[in-house]
């Protein structure tokens, strides 16, 4: 059917009250954007209706229960007083109801009620209808006082809380418009196909000092084609949390974790925070293969400033092997470095081309070995590159370029290669196990096969630790005197019969 009304807004009219005599209320302005903004969107006139003349003590009016039928959209402002309004209970449920005769309350998988949050609202008074609804929250949160301040067009709050709410209502007014085309398209017979998806993420949720960053980055991917779980907000009870987080994660080939200075919500009948638990579902996910991790770890983060329990969690990050799979932790990059970072990553990882690693076998009929070096150990590594070129493709780490760069170069070797050998010279212990680490964690750098052969080469300069290494992981070569390519014979005997 065709709509009467593209939107009506439903709320609690107190919170249409400005705080300053003359000037206008938060949903005046609201209404006045929205009116200007899918007008833009739309090309068209946008019909939005909201009821400013009724008052909280006055009876639910037939005026109101006629025309919902004729409703495209519906947005909530959820306030304090909206959950305990009986009137905009009753706006919810009739909307919900007659909806039903025009198409479902669901549509292309989307609920026709959009949920603004203007003032925070406990999960457990929210109306039943939304609670599982991802709502468009038009406040912020302070980090160090963990108070909320609304947000609104208003000089008065500042330029950060007015490039906020411009952000939020941008999100809103856009996803309102796509929803309305979808619906106008249906009515006239000629449905819209979905986009087609370029992948499916995981983005978990945050800690509030972070959920900003984590929505920017959410923004990015929704704009680049990716979909982005968890598509409704975690349930807030410990078993039930896992259960969703589990099933939200089947879906995905990679999860995108970002770590704040705060810990998070524990859920009812947990132990952990919704931060660690889901980073360990993830890990759990990957154990299984085919699943990456990217854990950000923004510039500013202060552990110091940390409670114990998110330290412990960080270095646990950090050093615990047993959580690494198919893992790799960013620090020191800005936001929008990493959203670069991780777009390029999803543009050459399986997610995106999962079977780019068999495409370049076919193609390239010698084995290649990825040459891992210390940067000191670029001139002396390469009488080894030299021998082993005889016979097989050898690439190098690129040193040159940002850091975003050079990483990226660095994890396309891992994910292609046929084999790594690590020249250990001159990088200590540490650097030699980080590397270790990293080629355990291939299955997160878009590999479906594991490496033919890893190795280590220990070169000069001689120390007791080089003398002592052993592991079980790797082709230890430790040669006498001089090199000499026969050394390399127990390692590159292996590529020849793979």
């Amino acid at each position: 059917m065709e709509f009467e009304n593209d939107v009506f807004v439903s709320y609690a009219h107190i919170d249409d009250q400005a705080l300053i005599k003359g000037q206008t209320g938060w949903i005046s302005n609201l209404h006045r954007h929205l009116q200007v903004r899918l007008e833009q969107l739309l090309g068209k006139e946008a019909r939005i209706w909201r009821d400013p003349t009724l008052q909280g003590n006055d009876v639910f009016a037939d005026r109101v229960v006629d025309r919902l039928p004729g409703v495209a959209v519906l947005v909530s402002v959820l306030s304090p007083r909206y959950v305990k309004s009986e009137w905009c209970q009753r706006e919810l449920a009739e909307f919900l109801k007659a909806s039903v005769a025009t198409g479902g309350a669901r549509v292309a998988d989307k609920l026709r009620v959009f949920k603004v949050v203007k003032t925070p609202i406990p999960a457990e008074l929210q109306p039943q209808d939304l609670k599982t609804a991802l709502g468009y929250e038009f406040f912020m949160t302070e980090p160090e006082s963990g108070r909320h301040r609304e947000l609104e067009d208003n000089e008065i709050l500042g330029p950060e809380a007015r490039r906020l709410y411009w952000t939020k209502f941008n999100d809103l007014a856009e996803d309102i418009a796509k929803l309305l085309t979808f619906l106008e398209g249906r009515a006239s017979g000629n449905t819209p196909s979905p986009a087609k998806t370029r992948g499916t993420v995981y983005v978990a949720e945050t800690s509030a000092d972070v959920k900003e960053r984590r929505d920017s980055i959410k923004r990015d991917l929704l704009g680049h084609g990716y979909t982005v779980l968890p598509d409704e907000p975690l349930p807030l009870e410990g078993a039930e949390c896992a259960s969703f987080v589990r099933e939200q994660l089947s879906q995905c080939r990679l999860s995108v974790h970002v770590v704040g200075q705060n810990y998070g919500v524990v859920p009812d009948n947990a132990t952990d925070s919704i931060v660690v638990l889901q980073h360990e579902l993830a890990s759990e996910r990957a154990a299984a293969g085919d699943f990456g991790r990217l854990i950000w770890m923004p510039p500013d983060l202060d552990l110091a400033a940390a409670k114990e329990a998110q330290r412990k969690f960080i270095a646990q990050l950090e050093t615990d092997s047993t959580l690494h799979a198919g893992a790799e932790i960013v620090k020191k990059t800005s936001l929008e470095d990493f959203k670069s970072f991780l777009l390029d990553r999803l543009a050459e990882s399986a997610l995106a081309k999962p079977h780019r690693q068999k495409a370049s076998r076919e193609h390239n009929a010698l084995r290649s070995i990825y040459l891992i070096c210390d940067s000191r150990d670029i001139d002396d590594v390469q009488p080894v590159r030299d021998a082993l070129f005889e016979e097989f493709e050898v690439r190098l780490p690129v040193f040159d370029g940002d850091e975003a760069d050079v990483r990226r170069e660095h994890e396309a070797n891992l994910g292609e290669c046929d084999a790594a050998l690590i020249y250990y010279g001159a990088g200590n212990e540490a650097w030699l196990n980080s590397k270790l680490r990293e080629l355990k964690k291939i299955a997160g750098y878009g590999r479906t096969t594991p490496m033919v052969a890893t190795g280590v080469y220990i070169a000069p300069p001689a120390t007791a630790n080089k003398q002592r290494f052993r592991t079980h992981e790797a082709i230890v070569i430790n040669p006498e005197g001089p090199f000499t390519s026969s050394a390399l014979e127990p390692f590159v005997s292996v590529l020849r019969k793979a």
